[in-house]
């Protein structure tokens, strides 16, 4: 595979930081990423679901890279645009790396699904062709298919008076070559897999765990739709389209109606990626080629196996408890005890860091609006909301607020990615239900977490707060690694009054913020002005340390400003998950950064940013990533964790981080990762296991009475 690095030379002196060479590709890195990803589901250790399950995630997260990453450099590349990256790459370039890329992580999957569907099979679990299935089956599959799929398809002739069908993003669909008796005139069809709605992509044959796709029943099946036909050939075909279709909001009347028009010219939006069976005949490849306007030999990937391997969820889903990861069932924070008033729990202890998914958000942020809900001393919620779950009950525990009179304020980004017409319906739901919705700021979207309860306390009005890494949404919780700070402290109280004003209103002007650091006010000044501080103490006073965990960094200021440091001496430990453009380990220039990856169980979301500041620690948990969109075109937050033992307590989940030999992968000066292996084979926990347990014996010690140690 080609690098992702421009040109670069060994350990020059004097080397710039700001130049080219320095700088990876963003996404290229993120694509690298998928590949640490999918090697959970070649790793013999993991049970077989599980791989199954990272086979479904990948290919997922690759259709939505063409429909963001690889449509927006294609409407780049038709305005014409050359503007290069920072590393030096021209949108035609990135388009033509990212697919080469892609085919070859498509090859490595591919490879991973025989093993795993094979080894499967000695499980009982079977994914077979239609073809291997006995007559006895055939015939149940036939009565299934008349009965369940038949009435849902529509075939659709392909001639000069039916014009080439619409097709509809990620669909799967069939091209039929068709003839009638004694007649050497062929006629195209299109059949659409009808999958969705009630229709499972896998059909079970018999009573165990048997499966047929449902693309080759409908395939063995055409005699009804086509009845007295020839059926010639049948070929499997899918198309990605574009999801880039913002419009300029600042020119909207009516944000939700824009929204609304969005997600109808998504629908129609240009196709970026035609996915074809392997085999299929040529001229119908580059018919389907020419009639979606793509380059039949850059924009046409051809599937060996199964297509659409997103589905394998269904399988993965399956009830066979050994061959899934051990369950696990978060713990009520050792803090809060059910029997007292979360409100007073937070009030004695000032403040209170919650970790998800280890520690409960059911019986943390759920109980604190519940709670909130029914206190007939609670006045006011205010909340922003970005993403959430489909019933949830943080929005019933607004909707019983606002029915028990409370002032409930909601700000609901519409324009969360893929979230839109969920985000619009429950706009909608919560008006009808008296609940203040707004949407944010003009131009900048709303991602930063927090909730404000204003609530009547003993000594006047308290405000309790709640700030984290992730979005408010019960099942991501369970499967993301966050972080969350409960709170009563007097001013960040004011500043989230202020930070929700802002978001209500749009006026920026003279607010002063106490404590938080907001975006994209002042967030990236204020990182770039504590790493040139940790680079002039350690000149002072030696010592320098510089620890950041996030999803990516892709901002060049910032990597420049890391470089420099580095440069002085600080010593800079990075946890990033997916996307980063610096290098590490490069003599002259970044030899005291080392750079780590976590692949496990769960997904790493959380972002904690340390500074030693000569002594005096600084600690901040928020919901920013160190990205040039982030940074300055959302509204993010950072922070400060102000108490001893939380500050112990984040340093002790960093230092896990990177003792871990388990979940981690070394990032390697020229972009590569390289995975540790635990020298003891015995020894296989990783992070994720430690601390589930260490959850675990916390709760059970306050059962039992004891004192916690950090």
């Amino acid at each position: 595979m080609k690098s992702m690095l421009s040109p670069c030379s060994e350990a020059l002196p004097d080397l710039d930081p700001a130049e080219s060479q320095w700088y990876l590709n963003r996404e290229l890195t993120w694509l690298a990423f998928k590949r640490r990803v999918l090697h959970e589901a070649q790793d013999e250790r993991l049970p077989l679901l599980e791989r199954l399950k990272f086979i479904a995630i990948v290919s997922g997260n690759i259709d939505e890279f063409f429909m963001k990453r690889i449509g927006g450099l294609k409407q780049q590349i038709g305005a014409g645009m050359q503007e290069l990256t920072p590393d030096g790459r021209t949108p035609r370039q990135q388009v033509q790396e990212c697919h080469a890329a892609i085919r070859e992580l498509d090859a490595t999957k591919e490879d991973a699904f025989r093993v795993v569907q094979q080894l499967l099979r000695g499980k009982g679990i079977v994914l077979a062709s239609y073809g291997e299935l006995s007559a006895r089956e055939k015939k149940q599959i036939g009565q299934y298919y008349h009965a369940n799929i038949f009435p849902l398809l529509t075939p659709q002739s392909i001639d000069p008076a039916h014009p080439f069908p619409f097709i509809s993003n990620l669909s799967l669909n069939l091209l039929v070559s068709l003839g009638y008796p004694k007649s050497r005139q062929t006629i195209l069809a299109r059949v659409k897999v009808p999958v969705g709605f009630g229709t499972p992509r896998f059909i079970r044959v018999g009573g165990g765990d048997h499966f047929v796709p449902l693309e080759d029943v409908i395939m063995h099946n055409l005699d009804g739709l086509f009845p007295g036909m020839q059926v010639k050939s049948c070929e499997l075909f899918r198309v990605t389209r574009n999801a880039n279709t913002e419009k300029n909001e600042e020119d909207a009347e009516d944000l939700m109606a824009m929204i609304e028009s969005e997600l109808k010219e998504r629908k129609f939006a240009p196709i970026v990626r035609l996915e074809v069976e392997k085999g299929m005949g040529q001229v119908h490849r580059g018919r389907l080629a020419s009639e979606l306007q793509l380059n039949e030999e850059s924009d046409v990937f051809e599937v060996p196996t199964l297509m659409a391997m997103r589905d394998l969820m269904e399988l993965a889903r399956l009830d066979h408890p050994r061959l899934h990861a051990p369950p696990y069932y978060p713990v009520d924070h050792h803090l809060l005890h059910p029997s007292r008033s979360i409100f007073h729990i937070v009030r004695d202890a000032g403040a209170i860091l919650l970790q998800h998914p280890y520690e409960s958000f059911g019986s943390s942020v759920e109980r604190l609006l519940r709670e909130a809900a029914s206190d007939p001393k609670v006045a006011g919620i205010k909340m922003t909301l970005y993403r959430t779950s489909a019933n949830s009950c943080i929005v019933d525990s607004l909707l019983l607020a606002a029915h028990n009179g409370k002032q409930v304020a909601v700000v609901i980004e519409l324009k969360a990615r893929f979230d839109e017409q969920a985000n619009i319906n429950l706009a909608e739901t919560m008006e009808e239900a008296g609940i203040h919705v707004t949407f944010g700021v003009v131009g900048l979207k709303t991602y930063c977490k927090a909730i404000m309860i204003v609530r009547q306390d003993y000594s006047g009005l308290r405000r309790y707060v709640h700030m984290g890494t992730g979005n408010y949404h019960a099942e991501k919780s369970r499967e993301f690694c966050d972080i969350g700070l409960m709170t009563c402290d007097d001013t960040i109280g004011r500043d989230v009054t202020e930070l929700f004003n802002y978001l209500t209103t749009g006026f920026a002007v003279k607010r002063n913020f106490g404590k938080l650091i907001l975006a994209p006010r002042n967030l990236k000044k204020a990182i770039l002005k504590k790493i040139e501080r940790e680079a002039a103490l350690h000149a002072e006073k030696g010592g320098g340390l510089i620890r950041f965990k996030m999803n990516a960094l892709e901002d060049c200021d910032i990597v420049e400003a890391l470089y420099r440091a580095s440069l002085s001496g600080v010593k800079i430990d990075l946890i990033v998950r997916d996307t980063c453009r610096l290098r590490p380990g490069i003599p002259g220039l970044s030899e005291n950064i080392r750079v780590i990856s976590m692949v496990g169980r769960f997904m790493e979301h959380s972002r904690i940013y340390h500074f030693r500041n000569a002594g005096e620690d600084e600690y901040f948990i928020g919901s920013a990533d160190l990205m040039k969109r982030n940074l300055e075109a959302r509204i993010e937050l950072l922070i400060p964790v102000e108490a001893p033992e939380l500050k112990q307590e984040l340093g002790f989940i960093l230092d896990l981080h990177y003792a871990d030999q388990r979940q981690v992968w070394d990032m390697l000066p020229d972009g590569d990762y390289v995975q540790r292996m635990p020298a003891n084979v015995k020894s296989n926990d990783g992070s994720h296991q430690i601390l589930m347990a260490r959850a675990e014996q916390r709760s059970k010690a306050v059962l039992k009475g004891k004192r916690i140690r950090i």
